[in-house]
């Protein structure tokens, strides 16, 4: 590994409209709060990422906490797994989870940024993989609609960019109404386009059941969260009762959530968020945990980094693509015939756009 050193933090909050306003069963969302993180190092090579705040009010939060990571990690040496292991120590007490492990899956994903940049090396070719086409869909939009025409028309537009495949939101006030817009939008794609349902924990293991047995019907190739995430019992049941596969996972914090729910055989499949399962770090010690256990592993929003990730993950399964960061970076990924196309540039490839940064920005 090249030797770096830490030297600062910069965090700078930016909220970016949607182009497709998302509508879930927990609220529907317009905006995303981001937070754009750059790791300077003694030796001048910047090592960038960003987090979602999900709420605006959460940015100076988790920009307090990493002025106290960088309070830890100035001058020493950029070794993700060491520095984890330090700042995990610093904030025992308040515990690692919540702001505190978003502020430092940020920094440790932008040490392993500079790090791949220090070395000229794409983050997946320093991670031991080589870069590779990951099958992708468009999780962008298609949230909870009162029109059908209007969902099946925006899941059409969702394809345009060489997708092969969608996510759609459930968890309408009834089943009869998830069933019409699966049917909407089946019916606008074909059957040859895969389709995710998420329904962002929206139901009770009872009427997840119920549903889930409909869906078994429609070709779906995964069911997302239907009930709340850390409840792995009644994901386990819904998981020996339904055909259709159990996808869970976003909300894993750290590896050793991911490990209770497998053991639990709580999900088919298993998709980290990369600011709650811990950085680079924390989604490498979760793809051990998938391939030891043959479990198929998704990636949750951050496509620009979650393509290297998976091109380093031996159960790669699907890429989830969201377009937020687009307007903010010099090279947004590529979608080509239904592949993100992971970057040769060094590290993962983002570098701000300083006009669209200066825009966005909020304070």
């Amino acid at each position: 590994m090249p030797k770096l050193t830490v030297r600062a933090i910069r965090a700078t909050p930016v909220e970016i409209p949607l182009n497709f306003v998302l509508g879930t069963s927990m609220g529907a969302v317009r905006a995303a709060p981001l937070l754009l993180i750059d790791l300077e190092t003694e030796e001048g090579v910047t090592g960038r990422t960003y987090l979602f705040c999900y709420l605006r009010a959460a940015a100076p939060a988790i920009v307090s906490l990493l002025g106290e990571v960088e309070r830890v990690a100035k001058g020493e040496r950029v070794d993700p797994a060491a520095l984890w292991a330090k700042l995990a120590r610093r904030f025992t007490l308040i515990g690692v989870q919540g702001i505190v492990r978003m502020a430092m899956s940020g920094f440790d994903t932008a040490c392993w940024d500079a790090l791949a940049v220090a070395a000229k090396l794409p983050l997946a070719s320093l991670l031991g993989a080589e870069p590779r086409p990951i099958p992708a869909y468009n999780s962008c939009g298609l949230g909870l609609m009162d029109d059908m025409g209007a969902l099946a028309a925006e899941a059409e537009a969702l394809l345009a960019g060489g997708f092969r495949a969608l996510k759609l939101r459930l968890g309408y006030p009834t089943l009869r109404a998830d069933i019409a817009a699966v049917h909407a939008v089946r019916q606008r794609i074909g059957d040859g386009v895969a389709l995710m349902v998420d329904y962002n924990q929206a139901l009770v293991v009872d009427e997840a059941l119920a549903r889930g047995r409909a869906l078994d019907a429609e070709n779906i190739t995964w069911l997302e969260e239907p009930i709340r995430h850390d409840d792995y019992a009644g994901a386990a049941l819904l998981a020996r009762a339904l055909k259709v596969p159990i996808q869970i996972g976003e909300n894993f914090s750290l590896a050793q959530a991911m490990a209770i729910a497998i053991e639990q055989k709580a999900a088919d499949y298993v998709m980290p968020d990369l600011e709650r399962i811990g950085g680079v770090t924390g989604w490498r010690q979760a793809a051990d945990l998938a391939a030891v256990n043959h479990v198929k592993m998704s990636s949750h929003l951050f496509p620009e980094v979650s393509a290297h990730l998976l091109a380093a993950t031996p159960t790669c399964h699907f890429l989830e693509y969201v377009d937020w960061a687009n307007v903010l970076v010099q090279e947004p990924l590529a979608i080509v015939d239904g592949h993100a196309i992971v970057t040769q540039r060094p590290g993962h490839g983002m570098v701000w756009n300083s006009d669209a940064v200066a825009r966005f920005r909020f304070h």
